[in-house]
């Protein structure tokens, strides 16, 4: 199973983290992944300047609630 962090400090949160956790558990029973993915919420991932930062296989992304999905499904969808 691949872990999915979201941060949710301060600079993540105020630019929408709680947002995004709820896009990326939506793309995941969607896509029926809930066996392949668990998204985690995080303290500092420490990219506050890319809010909201994202941590996945040791790289860190910057998503927001709009493009979550579509970042989702270019990155991690094996469909």
């Amino acid at each position: 199973m691949k872990d999915i962090f979201v941060c949710v400090g301060s600079a993540c949160h105020l630019k929408g983290s709680y947002d995004v956790i709820e896009q990326v558990k939506a793309w995941i029973e969607e896509n029926e992944l809930k066996d392949e993915f668990t998204v985690k919420a995080s303290f500092c991932l420490g990219q506050c300047t890319r809010a909201v930062s994202v941590r996945i296989d040791n790289e860190i992304h910057s998503l927001t609630p709009q493009n979550a999905k579509d970042f989702l499904n270019k990155q991690l969808c094996r469909r």
